[in-house]
Order: structure tokens, then C-alpha cells, then sequence
């Protein structure tokens, strides 16, 4: 439409160039004839006055006769010439004033016309979608609003807890030391300030014992491929993915490696499809692979089954009171109890307990923590549990649960219910279906 505007308005403007063209010709031609008709009356009143002038000669009056005769022709077709252009420049003007101009003023109406309808429709679009989007905004606004008021920050910062937690064991009593025994004091284990070797560290006036408190400012650790330098908890979920990861690796180059095999016998069988000489180097690449990953799946396996033995040893005591779930009731099946234990032979978390008193103290809060993991699975609540102990959830019979964590063997499944809060419950109280 703006270009159909611009070829509208240059119309316009050829059709009045045109008119003002004819204007100037008419113009021209009148004062030519206005020209003409002065010296055909100046030439006229010249032979007149020679024709009574006694002393003119006959000759000079003829030729003034002649030039007058000839001046009165030139402004009769100077006349002529302007009635002419005048008659032209008025049909002219009348066509471009009733009949150029209002075609090109309708053309521009109409071309405004059908712009304005199609902006109408357009804005009619606009809002039929916004119409239709409100309603959603709307829901998303009630929804977000239901979600503020939901917000349970108590139990949220319990749900960080567990997810990251250290699993290191709080430090024993610093012991005292007598320097005025010199030859019979023996560090204490469990002194802040005493070096894992046992040797007594030297202070003098310049040297202060080095305190390495939780919130204290830490030095950056230098990360370990046996993660050894994060907390036990999160060591042992690091190594637990490292050797998932290790035996993806492994099963993946022995996939490969078959292949190749296969390959190498069809070569065999038809040597017009390839040389089986050609396979050799990637099938002994392969094997050097399979060799290598396997070796770094038994490092990981061992590195995990020492750092499972410490999450265990540093829950002390505290394990006894989540040894053994409650029975189930005297209605429950007979099977139900191994069934839900079947059904969750792994785990990745032991229920919240309390630190035990013998493992050194956890010195700095570590950066790396996992990301929050999503349900592996979900489960329905066979009985009613009431979640009275520490680190355990109350659920009701027939509720629908989200598993997050397997059974480890020890009895207890962690949940999360619908309307939040996570916690451990007995895996015999439970029907589970893995994602």
C-alpha cells in the first residue's frame, strides 16, 4: 500500500506539471499577441503620419503602408495562436480540475479504505488472541500465586540438608596438653591443631595453631579423581556416577568390539566388500579400551566400597534407631515385606542420622555439590506409617509417593509426598514402580 500511495501521488504530480506546461505556453503566447498588437499600432500611426507629411516621398510611404499591412497580420495570427492555446489550456485545466484529480483522489481513497480494513482486521486478530491468551495468563498467575503460598521454607532448607549433606562425623573434645611433662605428652587424635601423622607441631610466638572451622575462610581444595577432597556423602555419589559412567564406556567398546568381529568375518567370507586386515588396528584399539576401562572400573568399585564404609562408620549409633522398619500390620501380606525389599535392591542414601564421635572434623564447607536430582520412580503407601523418628515421613494408606531414592538393603525407601517433604519410610510399606 506504500507503494501503491507513492505511484498515486507521482500521478498526481504528472497531471499538474502537464497543466502548469499548458499554463506557461498560454502565457507565452499572450504576450507574444500583446507584443504583436504594439507594433502593428506603432507601424499603423508611422504610415499615417508619413501619408500627411507633404515632404515624405511616395516611396517611403508605400513602405510604411507595407510594414503596417505586415504588422497587422503578424498580430492577427498572434491572435489567432493565443485564442488557441487558451481554448486548450482551459479544456486542459477542466479535465485535470473534474476529472485527473478526482480519479486520483478516489484511487487514494479507496487504497485508504482497504488499508483501514485491513488494520481493523488485524487489530481484531490481535485481540480475539489476547482474549484467548488471558485466560492462561490468568491460570499461570493463580497457579504461580498458589505456589508462593505453598512455599515451605523450613522444608525446603531440610531437602537441601539432605541432599548435601557432608556425612562427616563431629570432631571428640580437644584433649589437654601438658608442656610441663614435655617427655610424656602424646598428641591427641582429635586435637584440632595436631597433624593425621601424629607429630607434635612446633608454636612458638610467630606461629598460631591453624584453625579450620566451617565457615571459616578455606583455601581452594585441588580436586582428586577419588574425590576424596568433597565430604563422604557427595564422594560417594561422585564415584557411584564416575563408575556408571566407567561401565557405559566399557559396554559401549565391547558393542563395538563385536561388531567389528562380525565385520571381519563377513570380509572374510566375501573379500570383494573389504580387506579384514583393515579392522585389525581398530579392533586392537578397541581391546586396549576394554582393558583400560576395566581397570578403572575395579579403581572406582574400590574407591566406592571404601567411601560406603565411612558414610557407615560416621553414622555411629544413630543407625540403630533406623536399623529395622517397623513390622507391618498383622493384615499386611505375607510376601509384602520381601516383595518391597525385591523391589528396591539399591539405594544411593542412608536415612538422616547423627555424626559419630571417631572421624576427624569436617573442615570446610565444599562448593561442588550435586545438582538436585528428579524421582527415579514412583510407589503407593500399602499401609499407614506414622514418621515419628528422625530423618523419616509420615504417609497415609493408598497415597501416592515419588521414589527418590532405592533400598539400600537396610529396610527404609526415601519419598517425597505430592504436597511436599521427603523423608525415609519402610520399604515393606510400599508397592514401587520404577521409571
Amino acid at each position: 500500500m506504500k507503494q501503491e500511495r507513492k505511484m498515486h501521488f507521482q500521478e498526481g504530480r504528472r497531471a499538474q506539471q502537464q497543466l502548469e506546461s499548458g499554463f506557461k505556453q498560454l502565457e507565452n503566447s499572450k504576450r507574444k499577441f500583446e507584443r504583436d498588437c504594439r507594433e502593428a499600432e506603432k507601424a499603423a500611426q508611422t504610415a499615417e503620419r508619413l501619408d500627411q507629411d507633404i515632404n515624405a516621398t511616395k516611396a517611403d510611404v508605400e513602405k510604411a503602408k507595407q510594414q503596417a499591412h505586415l504588422r497587422s497580420h503578424m498580430a492577427e495570427e498572434s491572435k489567432n495562436e493565443y485564442a488557441a492555446q487558451l481554448q486548450r489550456f482551459n479544456r486542459d485545466q477542466a479535465h485535470f480540475y473534474f476529472s485527473q484529480m478526482p480519479q486520483i483522489f478516489d484511487k487514494l481513497q479507496d487504497m485508504d479504505e482497504r488499508r483501514a480494513t485491513r488494520l481493523g482486521a488485524g487489530y481484531g486478530l490481535l485481540s480475539e488472541a489476547e482474549l484467548q491468551v488471558v485466560p492462561i495468563i490468568a491460570k499461570c498467575l493463580e497457579g504461580m500465586k498458589v505456589a508462593a503460598d505453598a512455599v515451605d521454607a523450613k522444608n525446603d532448607s531440610q531437602v537441601l540438608i539432605e541432599l548435601h549433606k557432608s556425612g562427616f562425623a563431629r570432631p571428640g573434645d580437644v584433649e589437654f596438653e601438658d608442656f610441663s611433662q614435655p617427655m610424656n605428652r602424646a598428641p591427641s587424635d582429635s586435637s584440632l591443631g595436631t597433624p593425621s601423622d601424629g607429630r607434635l607441631e612446633l608454636r612458638g610466638p610467630g606461629r598460631s595453631r591453624a584453625k579450620r572451622w566451617p565457615f571459616g575462610k578455606k583455601n581452594k581444595t585441588v580436586a582428586s579423581e577419588d574425590f576424596s577432597h568433597l565430604p563422604p556423602e557427595q564422594q560417594r555419589k561422585r564415584l557411584q556416577q564416575q563408575l556408571e559412567e566407567r561401565n557405559r564406556e566399557l559396554q559401549k567398546e565391547v558393542d563395538q568390539r563385536e561388531a567389528l568381529k562380525k565385520m571381519k568375518d563377513v570380509y572374510e567370507k566375501t573379500p570383494q566388500m573389504g580387506d579384514p586386515a583393515s579392522l585389525e588396528p581398530r579392533i586392537t584399539e578397541t581391546l586396549s579400551n576394554i582393558e583400560r576401562l576395566k581397570l578403572e572400573v575395579q579403581k572406582y568399585e574400590a574407591w566406592l566400597a571404601e567411601a560406603e564404609s565411612r558414610v557407615l562408620s560416621n553414622r555411629g549409633d544413630s543407625l540403630g534407631r533406623h536399623t529395622r522398619p517397623p513390622d507391618p500390620p498383622s493384615s499386611a501380606p505375607p510376601d509384602s515385606s520381601s516383595n518391597g525389599s525385591q523391589d528396591n535392591k539399591e539405594s544411593s542414601e542412608e536415612p538422616p542420622s547423627e555424626e559419630g564421635q571417631d572421624t576427624p572434623i569436617y573442615t570446610e564447607f565444599d562448593e561442588d555439590f550435586e545438582e538436585p536430582t528428579s524421582p527415579i520412580g514412583q510407589c503407593v503407601a500399602i499401609y499407614h506409617f506414622e514418621g515419628s523418628s528422625e530423618g523419616t515421613i509420615s504417609m497415609t494408606e493408598g497415597e501416592d509417593l515419588s521414589l527418590m531414592e532405592e533400598d539400600k538393603g537396610d529396610g527404609w525407601t526415601r519419598v517425597r509426598r505430592k504436597q511436599g517433604g521427603e523423608g525415609y519410610v519402610p520399604t515393606s510399606y510400599l508397592r514401587v514402580s520404577l521409571n
